[in-house]
């Protein structure tokens, strides 16, 4: 499969309404472009597989407490999946088949794989925003706790999220009501194609670092921040042309952003490159 064909696949499945959008197809859509030779729906049979073995080893009671400690030992213990604290920023930990694969990865990639394991066995669980670090809860009323699937699975009860609040922040934090709303799919995907734009900027890899805020503007068009990143990534790549569009796209719709004065600097020396020589 070519590029071209992925990103047509997954601008696609995003035009659904989020409700109809299916995550794991479209998080694997995003890794196609990297992976032309991914089979989408064999990833998606893993899934179904993970799964159905879950749902052999799961209690009689319907107790969400215990489909996550089963769901904890299947995944952590049994097949060993794993935070990747060795080398957090590898490309390879946005990928979804290569999480699966390599069974390491970051935060959101790694609560897909448990979401969609939850949501197949029959426990509604969502993605939320904690700052610093993303988590997923059950979507039950009366369950106030969150799981942690890159520290294993870890249960944490609000006390327990406000430690790692403070952590973050370095001074004590309350736990907003605004802290555990859940994501949309949208939303969810936007994090993760960030992620791996930020990724890419710090490798360097301006021209992969493109292909991700193309489909970051497919998600939101016209964002200004990836309108801004996007015109940067032109004039690194020498296509001033674009970069001219972009920024002056970003401008327009933010201009009194406190990067604003840096951007048009940028455009002054875009402009000035871009000048034809005087007739001698």
């Amino acid at each position: 499969m070519n590029r071209s064909l992925a990103r047509q696949l997954f601008q696609r499945e995003i035009q659904q309404p989020d409700e109809q959008i299916h995550l794991e197809r479209a998080a694997l859509y995003i890794a196609q472009e990297e992976y032309p030779e991914l089979e989408v729906e064999a990833y998606l049979n893993a899934l179904e597989t993970m799964a159905a073995d879950v749902e052999e080893r799961l209690p009689i009671e319907f107790y969400p407490l215990k489909i996550i400690q089963t769901i904890n030992r299947y995944l952590y213990d049994d097949l060993g999946f794993a935070g990747n604290t060795t080398d957090y920023y590898d490309p390879r930990n946005s990928f979804l088949n290569e999480v699966i694969d390599r069974r390491t990865g970051i935060p959101i990639t790694l609560s897909l794989v448990y979401l969609a394991i939850a949501r197949r066995v029959g426990l509604p669980m969502v993605g939320i925003n904690m700052p610093g670090h993303f988590l997923i809860r059950p979507d039950l009323e009366d369950v106030e706790i969150c799981v942690d699937p890159f520290h294993r699975g870890d249960i944490l009860f609000p006390q327990d999220c406000e430690e790692r609040l403070a952590q973050v922040y370095g001074r004590p934090v309350a736990l907003k009501p605004s802290f555990l709303q859940a994501v949309t799919t949208r939303q969810y995907l936007t994090r993760m194609l960030t992620n791996l734009k930020v990724t890419y900027i710090d490798r360097g890899k301006f021209d992969k670092a493109l292909a991700v805020v193309d489909r970051l503007l497919l998600l939101v068009p016209n964002a200004p921040l990836e309108l801004r990143d996007r015109g940067i990534l032109y004039y690194r790549l020498d296509r001033p042309v674009d970069a001219q569009h972009d920024l002056e796209a970003y401008l327009t719709l933010s201009p009194t952003a406190a990067e604003a004065p840096a951007i048009r600097e940028l455009l002054a020396t875009i402009r000035q490159a871009n000048q034809p020589l005087s007739d001698a």
